[in-house]
Formats: structure tokens, C-alpha cells, sequence
């Protein structure tokens, strides 16, 4: 039986006092909300803080709704109404507010995101299974540890290989040289995010600051986000999408029914009524510590239909550009081989996406 090791439980009543207690704290004492992904690495000694903070009775992390303005960092989104569940209010230039402290089930099943935000809503909805969905957080997943063969493993086992680069070792067991871990970014969420050019809103003792997606992660395996000691993702903040923009997300793993993804891609578009992609945007997860945009796929789209011969050049594109490494246990060459196909896929789910009303 793994257990976890001493630690003293705090239950704040307030963001306030959660963060005066991180910050007095810091090096010794780490924030819990759902913890279904810091609770088994407490158990493999991956972590052993000296105090847990609580974070799933402070109201100020909840809610879900559509706010009219830019977000103060979210760009703003189109003078329409979503065509799903979320029809209804009207938005201006506006964005979806979703507290860091709301479980992913709940982001899943919100009719605000599966209305304006249904490639969110469908990430959401795909991580795990329903028991850790209903426990974990969006804000969670987006500060999920990364994850590797050599890391996520109990001390024992450990011990018995030899420490890796990112928990007490000097070297990477995946590379075999070099002073940088390799271990994979496994969220969902922040691939579609970085799609819908979602904003975060961190926040510390010291203050607040907003940062775009694409800015909040760097590929650092180690600590694969630029968040300080203390400091909590308190917000998401995505722009009202256009009428035009059309998304997908695909995952792939091992078992459908509960394991991390070995290959994730998201995908949003701005496609004309008659088929023309005007932009066109493409990330691919779960291959190193940070997701990847694709590049060079503005010459192959845009201007363009969807058409098959589109779709496999942009496949094709995919695949010159990723490369993943041992980091996980199923064969480098047919998770490779995968790139394209869930690209295709994906882009196959935009080209048949209705335009928005």
C-alpha cells in the first residue's frame, strides 16, 4: 500500500487567506483543489509538502458565464449568439468567465461552453474518467504536472533505476544526455485553449497579472509553466468565438475510458460560408513538456477549401514537425505514425462543423 506522507491540512475561508498562507509558507506548502493528480504523486514521494492547502471551498475560484469586455487581457469576441445549448444571452465583444476552482465536469456540461466553447466542452469531457472529472479542476489540469515512463513511478522503483533529471537525479533516462527533461505535457484542456486564445489570470500575495495560454507554458519539463511560488491560476478568460469559427479535439490513448493521452490535437479555424478557410490554427499536446503550434500551415489553407487535398498536406505538415520520444510506454514510431491520422481527423470534424448561426 502506498501512503502519503505527513502533512498538515488547511481549509482557508477566503483567496486572501489562501494566498497569505502560500505566500508565508513557500517551499513547504503546495495548493490542493481536486488533487487527483497531486495526491498519487504525494503517495509515489514526488511531493511531500509540510501543508496542503484547500482550495475547493473558496467561491471566489467558481462560476461559469458570459461577461461582456475584453477580459482585460481576453481579445473580444463577435456580436452574435452560439447556436448550442448556451443560446441566449447576448455578448458584445465579449468572453467566457470560467473559475479555476470549477471541476472539469462541470465545465463539460455548462451550456455557456458547450454553446460558444464546444471543442472545450468536448476536452473537458475526455479527461479521465466521471469520478475524476467531477473531483478535478480546469484550473488543475492546466498546472498538471508533466508526466514521464521514468518519473511517475513509486520511490522504490526509483531507487532501483536511478533518480531522473526531474525529481532527484542528474540525468534523463529518455534522452540518455543533456541537462533537459523531457517529460510530456498530458492535459486536455490547454491545447483547445490555446486554439480559442484563452487568457489565464494568475494571482499571489504580492498581485495579479493576465497571460495568454500560449504564454503560461515553456518547455521545461521540469516545471513546464511560468507559475511562481505562490501563485494561483485563478481564472480562464475565453473570447467569444466569431460565427465563423469552426473547432475539433482528438485524443488518443490507450483506453478510451480513463488514461492520459499519447497524442492530442485541437483545432479552430475562421472558414467563410462558402468553404474558404480564413485562418487556421492547429496545436498538437502530449509529445513534449509544452504543446506544439504547427507552422506553415497559414500557405497550405488559407484561401482555400477543406478539400482532401488540403487536409493531407496539412497531415503531412504534421507529421514533419513531431516527433515524440520515449517518454511514454507505447512504440515512438506508431505514436508518430498517429500525428497525421488524428490531424486528419481533426480537420475532418472542422471541414464538417455547421457555421454558427
Amino acid at each position: 500500500m502506498l501512503r502519503l506522507p505527513p502533512y498538515v491540512y488547511h481549509r482557508p475561508r477566503s483567496l486572501e487567506e489562501a494566498l497569505d498562507f502560500l505566500a508565508e509558507h513557500a517551499g513547504d506548502a503546495l495548493p490542493i483543489a481536486g488533487g487527483t493528480d497531486l495526491v498519487p504523486n504525494m503517495k509515489h514521494k514526488l511531493f511531500t509538502p509540510a501543508h496542503l492547502v484547500a482550495l475547493k471551498g473558496i467561491g471566489e475560484l467558481r462560476g461559469i458565464e458570459v461577461r461582456a469586455g475584453n477580459g482585460a487581457g481576453a481579445p473580444g469576441g463577435a456580436d452574435r449568439e452560439p447556436s448550442g445549448e448556451g443560446a441566449g444571452a447576448q455578448a458584445p465583444g465579449g468572453y467566457v468567465h470560467i473559475g479555476a476552482g470549477e471541476t472539469l465536469a462541470s465545465v463539460a456540461a455548462h451550456p455557456d461552453v458547450r454553446g460558444w466553447l464546444p471543442s472545450l466542452a468536448h476536452a473537458a469531457g475526455q479527461v479521465a474518467g466521471p469520478q475524476l472529472r467531477n473531483a478535478g479542476t480546469i484550473g488543475g489540469n492546466l498546472c498538471l504536472d508533466t508526466r514521464c515512463t521514468y518519473y511517475n513511478q513509486t520511490r522504490f522503483w526509483r531507487t532501483a533505476l536511478g533518480f531522473c533529471l526531474k525529481k532527484d537525479g542528474d540525468v534523463c533516462h529518455v534522452t540518455k544526455v543533456g541537462t533537459k527533461c523531457v517529460a510530456a505535457q498530458s492535459a486536455d484542456t490547454p491545447p483547445v485553449l490555446a486554439t480559442l486564445g484563452a487568457s489565464l489570470v494568475l494571482r499571489s500575495a504580492e498581485g495579479e497579472r493576465v497571460l495568454g495560454v500560449e504564454d503560461f507554458f515553456v518547455a521545461d519539463g521540469i516545471a513546464n509553466t511560468v507559475r511562481r511560488p505562490g501563485e494561483l491560476v485563478i481564472e480562464v478568460r475565453v473570447p467569444l468565438p466569431s460565427a465563423r469559427t469552426r473547432t475539433a479535439y482528438r485524443k488518443l490513448r490507450q483506453r478510451n475510458s480513463i488514461d492520459f493521452p499519447l497524442l492530442s490535437v485541437a483545432a479552430a479555424g475562421e472558414v467563410t460560408e462558402d468553404g474558404i478557410v480564413e485562418d487556421l490554427r492547429i496545436v498538437v499536446s502530449a509529445l513534449g513538456a509544452r504543446q506544439k503550434n504547427l507552422t506553415g500551415i497559414d500557405g497550405i489553407a488559407v484561401g482555400r477549401r477543406l478539400d482532401a487535398d488540403v487536409i493531407d498536406a496539412l497531415a503531412e505538415r504534421a507529421f514533419a514537425q513531431c516527433h515524440p520520444l520515449t517518454n511514454i510506454i507505447v512504440d515512438v514510431e506508431w505514436r508518430r505514425a498517429m500525428v497525421p491520422v488524428h490531424v486528419r481527423r481533426a480537420l475532418e470534424e472542422l471541414e464538417l462543423a455547421p457555421l454558427s448561426a
